[in-house]
């Protein structure tokens, strides 16, 4: 076994992800040994990669896009939040053995339960992967009433019928009304598409809703302007990131790092582009 603990995120592409700078810094600031890398991967080299994560072995994997549904088959055992979602974004080892966790449903519902009452009615935008995290976080927290719109009907039914929500058109989302609005879709990050919102400047949200957006590359999304400026409440992307990282962190250590220390990280490396 090496003497430093290894620890990584796998996925294609990477260059854009900051855990490497997250997961090291909070190693550091622990005083834990440790090194946290960046293994981009193909999916065909899933297989040969986890072979090697077992002989090693490393410590902890972060998983993102396009292996968070293909990485269960070679885990020893898969949490029921993570089979409930349908995905593993955590790897973490217990002596010989491999398991996996969905750390972005804990990300996702860390700033709602901060808020100390659940919305009664949620619109989930977007029917991708991130998606899925939200409407198993959803079920969690016990929203009676979500619907899910996106660009692809079909797909939209498909993960609706598998949380037990319902569709919206995606072109009628405005006129869609509920409580809490997240957004999960990459309009808004950073590139080409950065001034866009994936909801509709024409219809408002306003006080008594919120608005949540997962991008959180620019920290203020034109999602998140549009809805702090006619009176709704807002939370950013960085959030989950955040606290979704805080909870691999621990579950590879023991240990939590400071979250308004991370958010200065963060933010910082956010700014500098």
């Amino acid at each position: 076994m090496p003497d430093t603990p290894q620890y990584g995120i796998i996925g294609q592409p990477l260059g854009h992800s900051l855990s490497p700078a997250l997961h090291n810094w909070a190693l550091a600031r622990a005083g834990l040994p440790g090194q946290y890398h960046a293994y981009p991967l193909e999916p065909g080299g899933l297989a040969e990669f986890m072979a090697r994560a077992r002989a090693l072995p490393l410590a902890g994997l972060s998983v993102t896009i396009p292996h968070k549904v293909a990485v269960m088959e070679f885990l020893d055992e898969v949490s029921e939040r993570a089979r409930a979602t349908g995905a593993v974004n955590t790897v973490y080892r217990r002596g010989d053995r491999l398991l996996g966790e969905n750390t972005d449903v804990t990300g996702f519902l860390a700033p709602l339960r901060a808020l100390g009452t659940a919305p009664r009615s949620a619109l989930v935008l977007g029917a991708g992967g991130a998606a899925r995290a939200v409407l198993a976080g959803l079920g969690e927290l016990g929203v009676p009433a979500v619907l899910v719109t996106a660009r692809d009907p079909a797909r939209a039914e498909a993960l609706a019928a598998a949380f037990g929500a319902r569709t919206h058109p995606w072109d009628q989302r405005g006129s869609a009304r509920a409580e809490l609005v997240v957004n999960t879709t990459p309009l808004g990050m950073r590139g080409p598409g950065q001034g866009l919102s994936a909801w509709p400047p024409s219809s408002p949200l306003g006080p008594g809703q919120t608005a949540y957006d997962l991008v959180y590359n620019p920290v203020q999304t034109a999602f998140l302007a549009l809805a702090c400026a006619t009176g709704a409440r807002t939370i950013g992307g960085l959030d989950m990131f955040l606290h979704q990282g805080r909870e691999q962190f621990r579950l590879w250590t023991g240990q939590t790092f400071d979250l308004p220390a991370a958010r200065a990280l963060v933010a910082g490396l956010l700014a500098r582009g």
